[in-house]
């Protein structure tokens, strides 16, 4: 019995053992990361997984496995990478903007 969920690892896969193999596991990963837009981080903490796994997964495995997949998990990871320092920015700006309010008052 195959039973697919979109962002869980405790499916049931063909064998049956209730995990996904490494190549189930990426495309899992893939079209996890291309719907929401996620980040790394967040698929990781998602499937409750390492960033160093998801990332070995979408970038590297899944060229072997699915190419046209792989390309398009890069353009979202690539959109990630270059909004990064932008979401630095504003958390750091939420974690200090407590303190603007303190002075203020």
């Amino acid at each position: 019995m195959e039973q697919l969920v979109t962002h869980s690892l405790s499916v049931i896969n063909s064998a049956g053992t209730g995990k996904l193999s490494i190549e189930e596991r990426s495309i899992e990963l893939a079209h996890y990361i291309i719907n929401s837009k996620d980040t790394v981080r967040g698929a990781a903490k998602k499937f409750g997984i390492s960033k160093s796994t998801v990332h070995k997964d979408v970038s590297e495995r899944l060229k072997k496995i699915n190419p046209s997949l792989a390309k398009q998990v890069r353009v979202v990871l690539d959109e990630n990478k270059a909004e990064r320092h932008i979401r630095g920015g504003m958390a750091t700006k939420m974690k200090y903007s407590h303190l603007n309010e303190k002075k203020r008052i």
